[in-house]
């Protein structure tokens, strides 16, 4: 019989993708696990693998076609011995069989985030890689890691997931296969599901005739919108219409970050060759940003209509400007790590995402953000929240000021910090005292050491 493959969802919030390439042909062998394609989303490029095996009997989606939705029929597999015509003739275009979805490569499985950090698409309830227990709760997994469980009986939700964010994955499966894992509960009636909000609708703005008849004709060119210009287009309306934005600054001075900085580069152990590791200052930010967090638990929180969140851990995105847009990769638990760790994971989470190979669950979700552009001698600048987080540091240039001392003047090397705030959940004095525990890393660099 044919095996259908679909455009799979890489991530709870994708809707749909680019095909960018195929890496199979018709008539090609495959196996369970082989990389047969190439989707792009708006933020990533990502290698899909087949699940199931057999002989790549047509291609119904060309390389290059853009706007796949999910679940939708992109080739067809003869099963082994089946006649490769046959299948390619006799597919339907019907909902395909759960175990015909092409599964993401890598050992990263997309996380179970409930929005992308840096401008996101708006979610998509029923491309989400999840399924829902009796009970209604959703239990994350991956498409192989359903398939498995539904050919053994297991239950899901009874599994315990190792993935990102206990998203249950084929070794969780496999596991719970050889200890005897729950076996499904009879079918049970279940529970209407409350209904899924729409997507956000894309922004309105002037119409092309209304604004092109504005010039004079051959004046201009016209670049269509890729989609990671429509997302974050649509994810900052959507920011500045729902989030109520409040600000507070403060200066930061960095000569003792800068000295500790230098001496701690110095100290570095040499791997191959070349240092372990060059910390940079965006690198102690990241930290001290981290560790504030740590420090005033109340404003590391992000807002829904029924609760606080309060997050246990510190995950700070920090933006990255890569060509047609911006992407905010996110380092993890954050107050747990070391300058040196966060200075490499940094590094190559940043070239990642210039290179458009970042994973989704190493750029959604997240609780807060930094953004900084000192670098481009920018002093100072707001940024907008990136729901849902609740608040995002915009980081200015370091610049030699006078400032006073003991009542004197004197030359300081300072950096001026603003914070924006969802004011629905960080209110004004709140946001200072978050500022004041970053300040206080900032300028006494030796309390991110301990």
């Amino acid at each position: 019989m044919p095996i259908n493959i679909t455009m799979p969802a890489l991530s709870p919030t994708m809707e749909e993708g680019n095909l960018a390439k195929w890496l199979v042909k018709e008539g090609d062998t495959v196996k369970s696990g082989d990389v047969i394609a190439e989707i792009e989303t708006d933020k990533a490029t990502m290698e899909v693998e087949a699940v199931d095996e057999g002989t790549v009997a047509k291609l119904v989606v060309a390389a290059g076609t853009e706007g796949v939705k999910v679940n939708a029929l992109i080739a067809i597999l003869a099963a082994d011995g089946e006649d490769v015509a046959a299948a390619a003739s006799g597919a339907g275009s019907a909902a395909p069989a759960p175990k015909a979805e092409a599964a993401p490569a890598a050992k990263a499985e997309a996380a179970p985030a409930k929005a992308e950090a840096a401008p996101a698409a708006a979610p998509a309830p029923a491309a989400a890689p999840a399924s829902v227990s009796a009970g209604g709760n959703r239990t994350f997994s991956s498409p192989l890691a359903r398939r498995l469980a539904k050919e053994a009986g297991i239950d899901l939700s009874a599994v315990a997931g190792s993935g990102p964010h206990g998203r249950v994955v084929k070794s969780d499966v496999e596991a719970a296969v050889a200890g005897g894992g729950a076996k499904a509960a009879p079918a049970a009636a279940a529970p209407q599901a409350a209904a899924a909000p729409a997507p956000a609708a894309a922004p309105k703005g002037a119409s092309d005739d209304a604004v092109l008849k504005l010039f004079e004709p051959g004046s201009y060119e016209l670049v269509p919108h890729d989609g990671m210009r429509k997302t974050i287009a649509r994810r900052l309306v959507e920011s500045k219409q729902t989030i109520p934005h409040f600000y507070v600054s403060v200066d930061c001075e960095l000569d003792a970050l800068m000295a500790l900085r230098a001496q701690l580069n110095d100290a570095a152990p040499r791997k191959d060759n070349a240092p372990a590791y060059k910390l940079s200052v965006n690198d102690m930010v990241i930290k001290a940003m981290a560790l504030a967090l740590r420090d005033v638990p109340d404003a590391n929180v992000s807002w829904t209509d029924s609760n606080m969140v309060k997050h246990k851990h510190a995950d700070v995105g920090v933006a990255v400007s890569i060509p047609g847009g911006l992407i905010t990769p996110i380092i993890r638990k954050a107050e747990q790590k070391t300058l040196s760790v966060i200075s490499n994971e940094m590094r190559d989470l940043g070239k990642r995402a210039k290179d458009r190979k970042l994973k989704p669950e190493e750029y959604q979700g997240g609780t807060s953000s930094v953004s900084n552009m000192g670098m481009m001698g920018v002093k100072n600048f707001a940024a907008v929240v990136n729901p849902p987080h609740a608040t995002i540091l915009a980081v200015g240039a370091g610049e030699q000021r006078v400032v006073v001392k003991n009542g004197e003047m004197a030359i300081a090397t300072v950096m001026s910090v603003t914070l924006s705030t969802d004011h629905r959940c960080v209110d004004g004095a709140l946001g200072a005292e978050l500022l004041q525990a970053f300040k206080g890393y900032i300028e006494n660099p030796m309390g991110m050491l301990v």
